[in-house]
């Protein structure tokens, strides 16, 4: 199935910029994803909400394909208007587990790709995070050597997707 590309979209949201969370470090790789309320796009696509009403922000995430999902803070949560699904235990690298909440749904755009997501809200001014559930849905691969995010080269027009 093709989905057409909203160009009223496209272009409303190439007009934000993005929300950085501190310094880019080396080493390590960041992109530029906009972050999509998709209650809101619910309502939009039923007709009661206008287009320019959907609730929408880029964000510079860091990426990481140790991580399992989209982690984002409660900034993200409030301008997104984000419901809370439910609870679960999160461990971090350091191996501490802390009881976090899963906000959501969000529709992720990188590019040409999008995909729909709950996530994981930490507290504070955290900076958002890529994880690799979303990147595998929207098929896109790190470039390590330039030290960013890419749609997949051998499937640049449509993501591929692993059924078996």
């Amino acid at each position: 199935m093709v989905f057409p590309v909203n160009k009223a979209r496209r272009q409303a949201s190439s007009t934000l910029n993005p929300v950085s969370y501190g310094e880019k470090k080396m080493g390590y790789t960041y992109a530029d994803i906009e972050l999509i309320s998709v209650d809101d796009l619910a309502l939009h696509r039923r007709g009661f909400l206008q287009e320019e009403e959907i609730k929408r922000m880029r964000v510079t995430a860091l990426v990481d394909s140790g991580a399992h999902t989209l982690v984002i803070n409660d900034h993200i949560k409030q301008q997104l208007d984000l419901a809370i699904l439910e609870e679960r235990t999160a461990r971090f690298a350091d191996e501490t587990e802390v009881r976090v909440e899963v906000v959501g749904p969000i529709e992720i755009h990188f590019e040409n790709r999008r995909t729909t997501v709950e996530a994981i809200l930490l507290p504070g001014n955290v900076e958002p995070l890529l994880g690799v559930i979303p990147m595998e849905d929207m098929d896109v691969i790190v470039d390590s050597k330039q030290q960013r995010l890419i749609v997949n080269p051998k499937n640049p027009n449509i993501p591929l997707v692993y059924i078996k």
